[in-house]
């Protein structure tokens, strides 16, 4: 890997990538004979900048948050030949690049970046659209649509969870069917999330042991009479403690692709961006992205 093209949110998370951008690329410069910086100024720029470039670079670096990461992905994922890919984090949560063992301070991010370790890995793909880390409905998008960007600021990572715990008492349920080789479902739910990653919200909340290289996706419904125990089990991620069993209150189970109706029709979150709604289908590309890895395999 020799070209570098770097897509960079000026705006993400506290600004702090804008401040440390020249460090950056002083330091890249010392492992890549070429690195080209591209700021975006709007939504849907980072995309555009993806398909102009990926064919005239060896790696190509996102450095933002999670929606930028989105972004970036959905451009690059269509693409028959793909360049590597790395994430610089600079937002609130960066849960994908929590679970390649990415460092959250920026610059040390950089230095794994240097050090040019890649692995193959896994991609979500639900209609037309690609994620990396999760796939989302019911309480979980409510929680996203309703986290505003300052108390994200202010309160980092906890604004979810905080959120999380105000609306649970008076979340709608939503008659959900689900149809895959492994396992189906037919009835009442509150909740369903759908994991690549083994982060959501900056903690290892639901799928503590995803495996980005298994072919798989992690799934997880919770039903109608879970509130009380989703509750409870809200509240024990902060002391690590992971149930990862179906009972009476949870589903769980992996596969490999689902369609997925609900009714009535419910927001889709996918890697906290709400933008479409269900019905859906989801699969699993295995391997389909080379990406830049920093503490790899994650270690408990």
């Amino acid at each position: 890997m020799e070209k570098v093209g770097l897509i960079l949110n000026p705006h993400a998370g506290n600004q702090k990538l804008a401040e440390i951008v020249d460090t950056i690329h002083s330091k890249l410069l010392e492992a890549f004979s070429e690195v080209k910086i591209f700021k975006t100024r709007k939504a849907g720029e980072g995309a555009e900048i993806v398909k102009e470039i990926a064919e005239e670079i060896d790696l190509l670096i996102g450095a933002g948050g999670d929606g930028t990461i989105y972004e970036i992905i959905n451009a690059l994922c269509p693409l028959e030949n793909r360049p590597a890919f790395a994430i610089i984090p600079g937002g609130t949560c960066n849960d994908f690049s929590r679970t390649l063992g990415m460092n959250q301070d920026p610059l040390l991010a950089v230095e794994q970046i240097i050090n040019k370790a890649t692995q193959k890995v896994d991609v979500g793909k639900y209609d037309d659209q690609y994620f990396l880390n999760f796939w989302g409905i019911g309480l979980i998008s409510e929680v996203s649509k309703n986290v505003e960007s300052e108390n994200k600021k202010l309160l980092g990572k906890m604004s979810y969870y905080i959120h999380a715990s105000k609306m649970i008492f008076q979340n709608e349920r939503f008659h959900l069917k689900v149809d895959s080789k492994a396992k189906s479902f037919d009835g009442e739910a509150v909740m369903m999330v759908i994991g690549n990653g083994s982060y959501l919200g900056g903690m290892q909340t639901f799928f503590p042991g995803a495996q980005i290289q298994d072919g798989k996706l992690d799934v997880l419904i919770i039903k109608q009479t879970s509130i009380q125990h989703f509750w409870t089990w809200l509240q024990s991620q902060i002391q690590n403690k992971f149930p990862e069993d179906s009972n009476e209150d949870l589903l769980f189970f992996r596969a490999e692709c689902l369609e997925i109706e609900a009714s009535p029709q419910q927001r889709i979150d996918c890697d906290g961006e709400i933008k479409y709604e269900t019905p859906s289908k989801i699969s699993v590309l295995p391997g389909h992205l080379t990406v830049v890895v920093g503490d790899f395999p994650l270690k408990d």
